[in-house]
């Protein structure tokens, strides 16, 4: 992967997020993907900031939908990830798991816990006591 296109862990999730939500991810789904995921409740300001970004990297397109009363008559733009963030995404994801590779970190199947955010484990709580 080009050091330019690296991702960072946010980046990361909310690239996980659109994808999970295929044709319905928008910012407020988006959001709510990311809560029920991860049990982080990131801003509003710091998701479209972070979809802005990554839409200058080419890592994802916008598209907006039709307007609706509920709105006020605007339209939600729905987030769509391109190849090239799929790629980068992929690219990052397999770093992490060559780094975990031999390391018994996880007692049990990585899809039957929950694992905590990192600035928990840096303060010394594990999955077994979050």
């Amino acid at each position: 992967m080009n050091p330019d296109r690296s991702l960072g862990e946010f980046e990361q999730i909310v690239l996980l997020a659109i994808l999970r939500l295929g044709d319905e991810a928008y910012g407020v789904t988006i959001l709510s993907e990311i809560d029920a995921r991860t049990g982080r409740n990131p801003s509003p300001g710091a998701l479209y900031t972070t979809l802005h970004r990554m839409e200058d990297k080419g890592l994802v397109t916008f598209r907006d939908g039709s307007p609706t009363p509920e709105r006020g008559g605007r339209a939600k733009r729905f987030v769509t990830v391109t190849r090239e963030g799929r790629t980068a995404l992929a690219s990052a994801q397999s770093a992490y798991r060559s780094l975990l590779e031999g390391l018994d970190l996880l007692p049990n199947p990585i899809n039957r816990i929950r694992v905590p955010h990192v600035s928990l484990l840096r303060h010394g709580f594990g999955a077994t006591n979050v």
